[in-house]
Parts: C-alpha cells; sequence; structure tokens
C-alpha cells in the first residue's frame, strides 16, 4: 500500500474516499498456513519506528461476521462484515479504524517462491513503507496454492487532523493463479490478536 501493488500497500483510511460494503456469502472456518521455508531479510529505514502502545487497540472480535467479496479481477475473499471498502477492479482496500486489508492484483508469468519474488516484494515493501523492519519471508500453503508470506512492522500513516501515527504489524501474502498475482496484507497495531481472523481471510482467498 514503481509497482502498483506496493506504492499503495500501506495507504490507510485517510486516503480512502469512496466506500462501499462488501456482499454477503457463506464461510467457514480453516487450519492454519502451512510454512515450508523461512528467512529474515535485512532492511534499514531512514524513519526511526514507533513505539507500540501497551494496550493497543485493533482486536477483530471473536463474533465477527464475514461476507466474501467478489472481484472484477477475479478472485473472491472473505472480509469481516461492515469495513468501509475503497476502490475495485485491480486495488480494493477495507478499513476499519486502524485494522485494514488490501488486495492488489496485477499480471505475472510465474507463481511466487520467497528467494526470489518473496525478496523482491520484500524489499520493495521496506522502500515504499514508514520504518519498516521485515521479520520473515516464507513459502506457505493456502487453499487456494502455494503463495509467498511476508511479515513486517511499520509505522502507520500521521493522522490527518492530529498527525499521531501507530507501530502496526502486517501481513502480506503473494498469491498466483490464472496469470495474475495478488498482493494481500493485513494490518493492525502492534500488540493486536488477529492471528484467527488474518487466517480466516487468507485462506479464504479463491481465484474465479
Amino acid at each position: 500500500m514503481p509497482n502498483t501493488s506496493v506504492v499503495l500497500l500501506l495507504i490507510v483510511a485517510a486516503a480512502c474516499t469512496a466506500k462501499q460494503p462488501a456482499s454477503q456469502s457463506d464461510s467457514t472456518a480453516s487450519p492454519a498456513a502451512t510454512a515450508t521455508a523461512s528467512g529474515a531479510v535485512p532492511v534499514t529505514s531512514t524513519e526511526p519506528p514507533i513505539a507500540p502502545e501497551g494496550n493497543p487497540p485493533g482486536d477483530i472480535p471473536d463474533t465477527q461476521a464475514f461476507v466474501r467479496f467478489s472481484s472484477t479481477s477475479g478472485y473472491s475473499i472473505e472480509i469481516p462484515e461492515g469495513w468501509a471498502r475503497t476502490g475495485n477492479g485491480a486495488s480494493v482496500t477495507f478499513i476499519s479504524n486502524l485494522d485494514g486489508v488490501r488486495v492488489d492484483v496485477v499480471a505475472s508469468p510465474s507463481a511466487p517462491m520467497a528467494a526470489g519474488t518473496g525478496t523482491t516484494e520484500a524489499r520493495q515493501i521496506q522502500a515504499q513503507g514508514r520504518a519498516v523492519s521485515i521479520t520473515s519471508t516464507s513459502d506457505v500453503t493456502l487453499p487456494s496454492g502455494k503463495a509467498v508470506l511476508i511479515t513486517y512492522e511499520s509505522n502507520s500513516e500521521p493522522n490527518p487532523v492530529t498527525q499521531k501515527q501507530v507501530r502496526l504489524t502486517n501481513e502480506a501474502y503473494v498469491m498466483f493463479g490464472n496469470g495474475k498475482r495478488a498482493l494481500v496484507t493485513f494490518w493492525a497495531p502492534k500488540g493486536a490478536d488477529n492471528a484467527d481472523q488474518w487466517n480466516r481471510m487468507s485462506r479464504s482467498f479463491r481465484w474465479q
């Protein structure tokens, strides 16, 4: 949130202009993704990291309902019901306060791998983000196929009114299918517990 999928990777609610709800669909929970390889990517940043809050907001409730969003770019994914949507087609963002999900789709001739695509995407994320610290890149297996998981921390964009920033935890999945590559990114304040909800959404992704 240059490559369109990365420039927009960490844009948050302040940049949203048109907000629309996702359409409903049935959903089921799934087990965790399986990592097959991992490794840290050394990075640097000129902006200092923000200290995380002691009791951060951002937990998605266990009782949160989900709806399935279908994109004209040829995929669908479960999203928390009621989150504000901006964009459509190749780039779409869903926001709720400091939590967010973004999906960017571009043409791609081959499937991603942690040693290749993952490293390239990670360095682009670091170059475009705020005080990004990449912690790992991993090859994972999802119901939609093989993917690369990039985990990292970053500073949020400043609040347009207060200029306040928060430290974020991010998970970005690079997925391939039908001659396309999708970058699916989840973020929330560092310390928020959204592991189950992010796992559910990442495993709900389907190419159409």
